[in-house]
């Protein structure tokens, strides 16, 4: 059986780009690119006119830019779009916006656009942009607390980590924006991404969110905060402290949710909360379910609201989750089960 090819747009401004990702995308026999566009305006009546399955755009270019095209191709489409973006602190702070916006993912020009098939095929078989920006889904029913009494915990958590990937920052927005200002115990986070856009996504979610949110650092406290693990390295936990380091060949993803869980529990047993978001795979299964074995309570992010209902997915085939919430309670029901 012969599979439908995948129809590409290209809006980049530059004509060497535009042809490079041309070149680049059809490597892949299942894609085509079917147009381009040389600025937002040209790109936004294309996706009208070329109904293209997906779309990449670029964030800087003139006439109309980025997230202003975004916007419009948003109102008026249904296509997910991919940003491709400079990887520099202003290129990373406009892809996060991008990203809240409604875009499915980003590529960095800096990495050579390595994953662009994966997150091109994954934009168009997980229906569409992101459900953050298409409107609420509809809330599925969570699944009850399977054990404990009570709120459900078995013990009192020292720590909350949380695990995302591909519509991870719309996600955490929602997440964060349910916390209190003044949090019981440190939330630390490990979201897919590479150096500069988690700096970005932090100072975003401090702007949006009450509670602090950084960027960690290596060999700070771990104190009553949010943290992002920064792009392109590793995080673990100790007791009181947090160690960013370069990765040791133990993961592809970095930062990998994996090695941040089993940090968590070598560090804090079974006093932990594990939260896991929306993206693709399954890094973090392994260790949330040892997590889980030694007393951890395990949330999962539904299918319905997920952007890729991929890492959600690993943990609750494995049966290592206690509750399966839409995102739009995950926020509250940290909340509530740390008793703010």
């Amino acid at each position: 059986m012969t599979l439908p090819i995948i129809r590409v747009l290209v809006i980049d401004d530059s004509a060497f780009m535009r042809n490079a990702l041309t070149r680049r995308i059809e490597l892949d026999a299942r894609f085509k690119v079917i147009g381009t566009a040389e600025d937002g305006q040209e790109g936004v009546a294309k996706a009208v006119s070329l109904k293209p399955d997906v779309i990449t755009l670029d964030v800087d270019m003139p006439v109309l830019n980025g997230i202003d095209a975004l916007k419009s191709i948003v109102a008026k489409t249904q296509i997910p779009v991919i940003m491709v973006s400079a990887q520099t602190n202003e290129g990373a702070r406009v892809t996060i916006e991008a990203l809240q916006i409604g875009a499915f993912d980003f590529i960095p020009k800096a990495q050579g656009t390595e994953n662009i098939h994966e997150k091109l095929h994954a934009a168009v078989s997980g229906g569409g942009r992101r459900k953050a920006a298409a409107g609420p889904a509809k809330a599925s029913k969570p699944m009850a607390p399977v054990r404990g009494a009570g709120n459900g915990l078995r013990m009192k958590p020292r720590v909350v980590i949380i695990g995302s990937s591909t519509g991870g920052p719309a996600a955490l927005a929602t997440l964060v924006a349910q916390l209190p200002k003044s949090l019981p115990v440190p939330i630390v986070i490990a979201q897919h991404m590479p150096p500069h856009f988690t700096l970005a996504l932090a100072k975003r979610l401090d702007d949006m969110c009450p509670p602090p949110v950084v960027e960690a650092t290596n060999g700070e406290p771990l104190q009553r905060k949010v943290y992002i693990a920064p792009g392109g390295m590793q995080i673990r936990l100790t007791t009181n402290e947090i160690k960013i380091e370069p990765d040791r060949g133990e993961s592809l993803y970095k930062p990998s949710v994996d090695v941040l869980a089993e940090s968590a529990l070598g560090s804090f047993g079974g006093a932990v909360m594990a939260v896991m978001l929306t993206g693709m795979g399954n890094d973090g299964a392994l260790q949330f379910g040892k997590l889980r074995q030694a007393g951890a309570y395990v949330i999962a992010q539904d299918q319905a609201t997920c952007v890729v209902w991929g890492m959600p997915r690993a943990v609750v085939e494995q049966k290592s989750v206690d509750e399966v919430l839409p995102m739009e309670r995950v926020g509250t029901r940290i909340s509530e089960l740390l008793g703010c």
